[in-house]
């Protein structure tokens, strides 16, 4: 089974016609290098695999091995390689450009901060997940839920054999990727704090109390689950702040970023074993909203809530008024009192109640339910 990522396809042609370079960036394992293959195809291009040994013995002398190409130079791995980003300047700011850049990598603080340093004006970044709903249609969205987006673990052969890819993908990650990004726990702590984060999966996050659980400072905990937001494994999800009157949630919700990560750290290989969970209602939440941030590109999300009880799952700016969406995990969705505060204390454009069903129907004046698989175009035609 092939999976068309046309849309990132899209956003890559478009980024490399109006820049000089696009770094495309994204966990590993979720497709950048089979995105580059087909550039590679397409357009007259160069590729460099930095964990080929060949292509490694060919940039020793980068100036020399870079300066001469023309078209499309495609550089993939290249947190690897830090000191190419100076010469990566020069070449750059060559008139006329003989050449555009494409730089794959693994998300890391360090490589964007360093490329945002060295190349800033020249470089657009681009974020690369694994599969989304669009690109593996509806009828196959309970299987995306339950392995997630990862190529690898979404095409298994079964869920057992998901499950052990995705299982085996922790174990690098936490064994290699990240004391590479400064997380210096032993392994056992680390499956541990990454078990305590999927348990807190959809939660308000308390920094305190998972610290006091690893007798780690509140601060140092703070600073992995940082390293962990940066390598897109994890999402924090900031709170939306309003003068309302009222005491409001200031710390953010925390979410693994893949539903198919969140299921095998919790062990749970099937959709039975997940709907008989108590993870299930934020299991689906996650999946519901990273799928609408995906569609949305929206760079700046957030959620709602006050310590009397009222919240909004997510939230951002709509043009003069914010809109809402709410995630609700039932065929009967209906109006309830939280949503009428939200709506009237935030003073929103429009409230969406997004279910796991189809059609989209009016619940009440400005309030509207739609299927997730609907709301993509839903919220297309609105232009938001």
């Amino acid at each position: 089974m092939k999976v068309k990522r046309k849309r990132v396809f899209e956003q890559v042609s478009e980024a490399l016609r109006r820049s000089r370079c696009v770094g495309l960036v994204g966990p590993r394992q979720c497709g950048k290098s089979t995105l580059a293959r087909e550039f590679a195809q397409s357009t007259s291009s160069t590729v460099f695999d930095l964990e080929d040994p060949t292509a490694e013995a060919r940039l020793l002398d980068p100036k020399l091995a870079l300066e001469p190409l023309r078209g499309l130079v495609v550089i993939d791995e290249v947190q690897r390689r830090p000191d190419l980003m100076p010469l990566l300047r020069v070449l750059l700011d060559r008139d006329p450009l003989p050449a555009r850049f494409l730089l794959l990598g693994s998300a890391s603080p360090e490589l964007i901060r360093s490329a945002s340093e060295s190349l800033a004006g020249r470089i657009e970044f681009i974020e690369m997940r694994g599969f989304t709903l669009d690109e593996i249609g509806d009828v196959h969205a309970r299987r995306l839920w339950c392995r997630g987006g990862f190529p690898l673990s979404y095409l298994a052969a079964s869920d057992m054999d998901s499950l052990k890819w995705r299982n085996a993908f922790l174990q690098a990650f936490v064994e290699r990727d990240l004391r590479l990004l400064g997380v210096d726990l032993p392994s056992v702590s680390v499956r541990r704090f990454l078990t305590m984060i999927a348990h807190y999966h959809g939660q308000t996050w308390n920094a305190s109390e998972v610290g006091r659980s690893l007798q780690l400072a509140h601060t140092t905990v703070k600073r992995y689950l940082d390293i962990l937001t940066g390598a897109l494994l994890i999402r924090q999800l900031p709170p939306w702040f309003a003068n309302v009157g009222k005491r409001l949630v200031k710390a953010p919700k925390v979410y693994l970023r893949d539903t198919g990560l969140l299921h095998a750290l919790l062990g749970l290989p099937r959709m039975e074993d997940i709907e008989s969970h108590p993870i299930l209602g934020a299991s689906w939440e996650g999946f519901a909203l990273e799928t609408v941030l995906a569609w949305r590109s929206e760079p700046s999300a957030y959620f709602w809530a006050t310590y009397s009880g009222a919240e909004l799952d997510l939230c951002w700016m709509g043009g003069r008024r914010p809109i809402g969406v709410e995630f609700k995990y039932t065929s009967h969705p209906a109006v309830t009192k939280s949503m009428r505060v939200a709506l009237d204390d935030l003073g929103l454009g429009h409230l969406y109640v997004v279910h796991p069903g189809h059609g989209v129907f009016p619940l009440a004046e400005e309030i509207t339910a739609a299927g997730l698989s609907d709301l993509k175009a839903v919220l297309e035609k609105k232009s938001f």
